[in-house]
């Protein structure tokens, strides 16, 4: 099951897509033609947050036999990030890739511990927008795409045999940076946290649909040339260790994303490096989940 954040005429509303990926259904406009109520709530995030209790209702709507007049083609549909606007700060793993490690320095770079960082929540887009250029701060901003993890239920502690019982689903993010900003300031946050430096989609795919998280395809393209490709099993650090290692003494909540790096192949890797301009198409491909499409503003 995929479940996307859409505007639809103007209203901002949670639904899923249908089989084909072609049609979206509104799911408190079929609810409330269906039995009178608007059951979900408006927001992704806290629809997530009901926990069993959301799918089984998705599930009983989407089982109705009058549902299918309520699809809505995708061309009348406004796709925004899953999650538009996260409760906190977005949970993002550095050097998860050997390659990448080396890349942006030498083997002695490649982590004995999970690296963690973080986005702020104000840096999320969607799919098909603008990220700003902010060339009046920066000239070196870059793309890594990623497999991001968003949590399910609470927890504190997990062990790594259940930390995939913790997981909602998985979507992508364009974890953008400013190498320069990421340089100067000796630290993460402010090159990683400008307005629009986290791009996130096309929707969320509930972990049902996804056999083996740690074994898909990544790819990312700029203007067609293909600039990162590599596979989710070559993580140094499992989504299974990130969680674990992430809720101890620190609680893990329904709608958490946790960003899990991205691999060799950003623009900084180059010789010389190749950072963004306007007018660049970035797509991301992630086996199993889309493709999040983005252009840097000119």
């Amino acid at each position: 099951m995929k479940f996307v954040t859409a505007e639809i005429k103007g209203i901002t509303t949670v639904g899923v897509l249908d089989s084909t990926g072609e049609n979206v259904l509104p799911l408190n406009a079929a609810e409330q033609c269906r039995s009178g109520e608007k059951i979900f709530p408006d927001t992704l995030l806290e629809c997530i947050q009901m926990g069993d209790s959301f799918l089984e209702k998705v599930n009983s709507l989407i089982d109705w036999e009058d549902v299918n007049s309520f699809y809505i083609p995708m061309s009348d549909v406004r796709l925004l990030a899953p999650i538009p606007r996260p409760a906190k700060n977005i949970f993002c793993v550095g050097k998860n890739y050997a390659d990448h490690a080396i890349e942006l320095g030498s083997a002695a770079d490649i982590p004995e511990h999970v690296m963690v960082f973080t986005k702020a929540p104000t840096t999320v887009t969607g799919p098909d927008t603008e990220v700003q250029n902010h060339s009046g701060i920066t000239n070196q901003l870059d793309y890594e795409g990623e497999l991001a993890v968003v949590i399910g239920k609470e927890g504190q502690g997990i062990s790594r045999e259940n930390a995939l019982e913790y997981v909602f689903g998985y979507t992508i993010i364009n974890d953008i940076t400013a190498r320069d900003l990421q340089e100067r300031h000796k630290q993460y946050f402010i090159g990683k946290s400008l307005d629009t430096s986290c791009p996130m989609g096309p929707w969320l795919v509930h972990k049902n649909e996804l056999e083996n998280p740690g074994n898909l395809k990544i790819q990312t393209r700029v203007n067609g040339e293909i600039r990162q490709e590599s596979s989710t099993n070559k993580f140094i650090f499992p989504i299974e260790e990130i969680i674990s290692v992430l809720s101890k003494g620190m609680t893990l909540e329904p709608g958490d994303i946790i960003a899990t790096g991205t691999p060799a192949g950003v623009g900084k890797g180059f010789k010389p490096p190749k950072y963004l301009s306007g007018g660049d198409v970035i797509e991301i491909t992630v086996e199993g989940v889309g493709i999040l499409r983005n252009t840097i503003s000119k």
